[in-house]
């Protein structure tokens, strides 16, 4: 409706303009030979035509402004929304890196124990084996030790006898031998 008005408005104001036959009414657009009656003929037909256009121009602007301010408004909820989303997340992120942290600390602790537990089991064992081959060690050179204080002591005993023993000592040792093995003859028949 308003632009239907201002299209008649328009087309009579340069019908006026244009009508120079009909009177000498005319429309002087030289500043410097226009008169107050003549500015303000023009003042007032650019406030009411202008007043129409700024009129559509501001409401324009203002439905742009209002779309956007809405838009942002929109875009606003959503950056909150994905923020209270993300601060979920970081929450649930946390709560696992803790659960994790804690069963990671208790499963090295249980490790640790478990590590403990062997070694000592080991040392242990590695004591016992060390006990009985020392324990073997010395029964080894114990009786490697009588088997050489034997066989010194047969050695000298031979000598001894060796040096001792002449054919006389020698004969009465096998008859008296002799004699002995005749007695226990005659006992058992």
């Amino acid at each position: 409706m308003r632009g239907e008005r201002m299209k008649n408005v328009t087309s009579s104001f340069i019908s006026l303009v244009y009508w120079p036959s009909a009177g000498g009414f005319e429309l002087n657009t030289n500043i410097l030979e226009t008169n107050i009656i003549n500015l303000s003929v023009v003042l007032g037909v650019l406030i009411y035509f202008g007043k129409g256009v700024l009129s559509n121009i501001l409401d324009n602007r203002k439905d742009i402004i209002l779309t956007t301010i809405r838009n942002s408004e929109e875009l606003c909820k959503s950056a909150i929304n994905q923020l209270e989303q993300a601060r979920v997340r970081l929450r649930q992120v946390e709560n696992r890196a803790g659960e994790i942290r804690r069963n990671g600390y208790s499963q090295i602790k249980r490790e640790k124990e478990d590590f403990i537990n062997a070694t000592s089991t080991n040392l242990e064992q590695l004591e016992d084996s060390k006990n009985e081959t020392i324990r073997l060690e010395q029964q080894r050179v114990i009786e490697q030790v009588q088997q050489q204080v034997s066989r010194q002591a047969v050695q000298r005993a031979l000598r001894t006898l060796n040096s001792r023993l002449n054919s006389e000592l020698h004969l009465r040792t096998i008859e008296h031998h002799i004699g002995l093995l005749r007695a226990m003859k005659n006992r058992t028949d």
